[in-house]
C-alpha cells in the first residue's frame, strides 16, 4: 500500500512529467553526435555549474551524510573542505588540457601518449566503476522511498529509470545538463524543508540542538594528530583532495562538461561555482543529522522503532522478542544512524510536504544517474565502438549508437541495482573491486599531462605495480590473524591516496633512471681533453 497522499502523488508525477518534457524539449535539436554529447560548446558557465553541483549531491550524499552525521560527527565534512584546492588544480591544468585537445573522451589522449593498453585500462575502469555507481544509486533511492512510499523496490527503480533514459536519449548532454539545474535546486529546497521541519519540531529550537551538538561533541571535525591509521582531520583532507581531483580530472561525467562550455574560461568557472555551492550545501546535510540526533535525544522513545528493526536485521529469522530487544538495547547511533531520516520523514512529514520531500531525493539520484549515463554512452562509442568496431561512422549511425549506448547503459545500471536487492554481498564484492582498478586512473593521467618523457613502458609498468600495490592496500585488512604482520596498517581512505603517488612517483622515477642511463659515459680520454 502507498503512505502517498493524493497531492503527494500529482507533485511526484508533475516533476517526472517535467523531467521528460525538458528532454522532448531538447531532441529537436540532437541532430548531430556533437550537439548530444556537447551541446556544441554553447552552455553557459553558471549552468554547467549548477550541473555539476547536482551530479556531486547524489541520493548517496542526501540521505548517507545526515546519517553520518547522525552516528559519528563532522569529521565527513573535511572532504568537502579539500574541494577548493583540487578545483584549483583542475582548473589550472586539466580543464586547458581537455579544451586544447578538442577530443570528447576523457581517455583519447592516453593511447597518444601511452598506447591503446592505456585508454582501454581507463574505460574498462570507468565503465565499471559507472555500473556499480548507477546500481548502488538506483538500490539506495529505491531503499528509501520503499519506506516513504509503501511501493515496492523493484516498481520505484523501473519508473525512475524509464524516465532518466527517456529524458536522457531524447535530449542528450544539453538536456542532462537543464534538468540538473532544475534537481540542483529542488533537492536544495527539499533539504532546506527538512531542516525547518526538524527545528520545528524540536523543543528549544535550533539552540537546544546546537547544546546537545557541542556537549556530544557532534561537531568535530576529527583529530588533528599526524595518525594515518584513522580518520583523523588530515586523512580525510588528503583522500577529500585525490578523489575531488579525480573527480574534476579525469570523470568523464565532469571532463564532458567542459566541452559543453562556450570557453575554457566558462568551464573554468563552472568548477568554481559548483565548489561554491556544493560546500555550504554539504554542511547543510550535515546539520541536519546533527539536528535528527539532537531530536531523537530529546525523544528516545521515537527511535526504539529503527533500533528494533536494525536488530532484526542483524538476527535469524527465528530471534525470540527478548533476543531482538537486546540486540537493539546495545546498538550505537552509528548502527542505525542511516535509517534515521527515512524514518523522521515517514512519521513527521505532513501530507503534501511528502511529495516534495520525494521530489527532492528522486532528484538527487535523477542527476547523478543521467550524467553516468550519457557519459557512458558517450565512451562507448567514441572509446570502444569507433575504436575498435567501425572506425568510419556518419552522423546517423553514430546517433543510433549514442542513443543505444544510452538505454543499455540505464538498463544495466537498474539491473545492478535490482540484483542488490537479493545478493548485496557480491555488488558489494563488485564496488570494492572497481576502486581497486579506478584508484589507478589518477596517478596514470597524472603522470601522462605532467611527465612529457614518460614513455610506454615506464607506465604501462608503474600502473602494473600501482594496481598491485592497490590490491594489497584494499585487500590484506582481510587476511587472517597468521599474516597480520601483512595487513595494511593505513586506514582505508588512504588507498587512493598511496595508489595514485606510487603510480605517479614511480613512472618518474623509471623516466628518470632511462634518461641516466640514455646519457653516455664519457671516457678517461674525453675528459682529461675536455680539461685541456
Amino acid at each position: 500500500m502507498s503512505n502517498l497522499r493524493v497531492l503527494d502523488l500529482v507533485i511526484i508525477a508533475v516533476y517526472l512529467a517535467a523531467m521528460i518534457a525538458v528532454g522532448a524539449w531538447f531532441a529537436r535539436k540532437n541532430d548531430s553526435a556533437e550537439q548530444y554529447s556537447s551541446a556544441s560548446g554553447l552552455i553557459p558557465g553558471w549552468a554547467i555549474g549548477m550541473s555539476i553541483y547536482a551530479t556531486f549531491l547524489s541520493s548517496n550524499t542526501f540521505l548517507g551524510v545526515p546519517g553520518k552525521a547522525f552516528g559519528t560527527n563532522w569529521n565527513a565534512f573535511v572532504f568537502s573542505i579539500s574541494m577548493p584546492l583540487a578545483a584549483w588544480v583542475a582548473t589550472r591544468y586539466f580543464v586547458p588540457f581537455y579544451r586544447s585537445t578538442g577530443e570528447i573522451s576523457a581517455y583519447t589522449h592516453l593511447e597518444h601518449r601511452f598506447g591503446s593498453w592505456a585508454r582501454t585500462y581507463a574505460v574498462a575502469c570507468f565503465l565499471l566503476t559507472q555500473l556499480a555507481r548507477i546500481g548502488s544509486i538506483f538500490f539506495g533511492i529505491a531503499l528509501t522511498l520503499q519506506a516513504l512510499t509503501g511501493f515496492s523496490m523493484e516498481l520505484i527503480m523501473l519508473v525512475t529509470g524509464s524516465c532518466i533514459i527517456v529524458y536522457t536519449v531524447l535530449g542528450g548532454i544539453e538536456a542532462v545538463i537543464w534538468t540538473e539545474v532544475v534537481q540542483g535546486v529542488v533537492k536544495t529546497f527539499g533539504a532546506l524543508l527538512i531542516l525547518y521541519l526538524i527545528v520545528t519540531n524540536m523543543p528549544g529550537g535550533f539552540a537546544h540542538i546546537v547544546a546537545i551538538g557541542q556537549e556530544q561533541h557532534k561537531f568535530s571535525l576529527g583529530g588533528f594528530a599526524p595518525d594515518f591509521t584513522q580518520s583523523t582531520f588530515w586523512v580525510v583532507l588528503l583522500y577529500g583532495f585525490f578523489i575531488n581531483l579525480n573527480n574534476f580530472g579525469v570523470d568523464q561525467n565532469y571532463v564532458q562538461r567542459y566541452h559543453t562550455a562556450t570557453s575554457a574560461k566558462q568551464a573554468a568557472k563552472s568548477i568554481w561555482l559548483c565548489v561554491l555551492i556544493y560546500v555550504p550545501a554539504s554542511l547543510l546535510f550535515f546539520v541536519i543529522g546533527s539536528a535528527l540526533f539532537a531530536y531523537y535525544q530529546v525523544h528516545p522513545e521515537l527511535i526504539e522503532a529503527v533500533k528494533l528493526k536494525v536488530a532484526a536485521e542483524k538476527l535469524p529469522l527465528n530471534a525470540t522478542v527478548s533476543q531482538i530487544a537486546q540486540v537493539a538495547a546495545a546498538l550505537q547511533p552509528a548502527d542505525y544512524g542511516d535509517k534515521v531520516m527515512p524514518h523522521f520523514m515517514v512519521t513527521k512529514i505532513p501530507p503534501g510536504f511528502v511529495g516534495l520531500i520525494v521530489s527532492a531525493i528522486l532528484s538527487a539520484a535523477m542527476s547523478t544517474i543521467s550524467s553516468g549515463m550519457n557519459s557512458s554512452a558517450t565512451v562507448f562509442t567514441v572509446d570502444i565502438y569507433q575504436r575498435y568496431f567501425k572506425h568510419n561512422l556518419n552522423v546517423k549511425q553514430t546517433m543510433r549508437t549514442l542513443h543505444i549506448g544510452t538505454v543499455v547503459v540505464g538498463l544495466l545500471g537498474m539491473g545492478v541495482g535490482i540484483a542488490m536487492i537479493g545478493v548485496k554481498s557480491v555488488l558489494d564484492v563488485w564496488w570494492e573491486l572497481s576502486g581497486i582498478f579506478a584508484a589507478g586512473m589518477l596517478g596514470l593521467f597524472l603522470l601522462g599531462i605532467i611527465s612529457r618523457q614518460t614513455r610506454n613502458a615506464e607506465a604501462l609498468t608503474a600502473t602494473i605495480i600501482g594496481v598491485l600495490v592497490i590490491i594489497w592496500l584494499t585487500l590484506s585488512p582481510n587476511l587472517p590473524e597468521s599474516l597480520a604482520g601483512l595487513r595494511n596498517p593505513l586506514h582505508k581512505s588512504m588507498v587512493i591516496v598511496v595508489g595514485t603517488l606510487t603510480i605517479f612517483l614511480l613512472g618518474l622515477l623509471l623516466t628518470r633512471f632511462r634518461q641516466r642511463r640514455a646519457v653516455p659515459v664519457a671516457s678517461e680520454e674525453e675528459l682529461t681533453q675536455s680539461v685541456h
